[in-house]
């Protein structure tokens, strides 16, 4: 089903993501759902930190209609399991996190994990396998500098591995910088801008009307046919 097409490139601040991209380390093409811009209110302004874009393979358009088919862009919206659906679906996920003011790797990958962690333990599923995981993910990042512009990119598969890699100024490289094997990290990445406490309710807003208008789109092929 090639549903790709029938999306449209999204801009945050001055960045653009393309209706479509391969992302390292995948054989697959996967559309935009969303994106929107992570910020913090500073001072009585909102200060935008970076720019997020969120793409899935064309196949969670099916799956995720089977459950929420009928349901308003707004009801999408505020539901907690329909986003939960998304970083637990049985297809490919890539997050691309612009940025729009400087960050370094050591800022970035500490804030991350120190939320997963506090998560985990919360839930009762903190084991030694992620603690290693969390480990090689600061490693990754260590050395790493961000200057706007610069990408942090993570591919998901549904196995569970955590593609990371690194771009400068849009273009995608073919292969990642690293692989992590651990799902749990892996979702929690996704989890951390979409999921209930998720750092971009923009990025979750523009994904919740553009699946709704897929999967409408899904039921209304099927009635043609």
């Amino acid at each position: 089903m090639a549903l790709a097409p029938s999306v449209s490139e999204l801009k945050v601040e001055s960045f653009c993501f393309p209706p479509t991209v391969k992302p390292p380390g995948s054989t697959k093409t996967l559309f935009l759902g969303g994106a929107g811009a992570r910020g913090l209110e500073i001072q009585g302004k909102f200060i935008k930190f970076t720019a997020i874009g969120v793409y899935l393979e064309d196949i969670a358009v099916p799956s995720l209609a089977v459950k929420w088919k009928g349901k308003t862009a707004d009801e999408l919206t505020d539901s907690v399991e329909f986003f939960r659906d998304i970083v637990s679906g049985p297809f490919e996920k890539f997050t691309q996190v612009t940025t729009i003011l400087p960050l370094t790797g050591h800022q970035y990958s500490e804030k991350v994990t120190e939320n997963c962690v506090a998560y985990w333990k919360a839930v009762g599923i903190y084991t030694e396998a992620e603690a290693k995981a969390v480990e090689k993910f600061i490693e990754v990042f260590k050395d790493e500098n961000f200057p706007p512009g610069n990408s942090i990119l993570f591919t998901q598969s549904p196995l569970g591995s955590l593609t990371i890699g690194f771009s400068k100024h849009g273009s995608l490289p073919e292969v990642g910088n690293a692989v992590i094997e651990n799902k749990q990290l892996s979702e929690a990445i996704l989890e951390s801008i979409i999921g209930k406490h998720g750092v971009s309710p923009e990025a979750k807003r523009n994904l919740a009307v553009r699946v709704s208008e897929l999967i409408k789109e899904v039921d209304a092929k099927k009635l043609d046919c």
